[in-house]
């Protein structure tokens, strides 16, 4: 019984039979967006014009256009930020090693000066 409570929490919701919403980044947001589009688009094509048909095929392509736009920047901004965050991990990790040596670029050079009157 307790077998079965847990396949359903991993699950998650799969959209067509081949996205994973729940596990998959950008997805849910992206079809959440496109959902949007497409009713904006629909409504406002069917409200200048009239043509229920015409009005759900813009929709439909108001849909697949704004999903697609909106999962491609998300997915761009999240590889970016992955970028960014090895970056700064790599940075750490070679304070941490150079910390306290003459490699350090946190430490300045210090001029030689005499240490004798002139």
């Amino acid at each position: 019984m307790t077998g079965e409570g847990e396949d359903t929490k991993n699950k998650g919701f799969r959209l067509l039979g081949i996205l994973d919403v729940q596990n998959t980044p950008c997805a849910r947001d992206a079809i959440l967006h496109g959902v949007g589009g497409s009713v904006a688009a629909g409504l406002l094509h069917f409200l200048a014009t009239s043509r229920v048909r015409r009005s759900f095929d813009v929709g439909f392509a108001g849909f697949v256009v704004t999903t697609l736009g909106s999962w491609f920047y998300c997915r761009m901004t999240n590889a970016k930020i992955r970028v960014q965050q090895r970056i700064i991990q790599d940075g750490l990790k070679n304070k941490v090693v150079y910390e306290g040596t003459l490699l350090d670029p946190t430490k300045k050079p210090k001029a030689e000066t005499p240490s004798g009157p002139s």
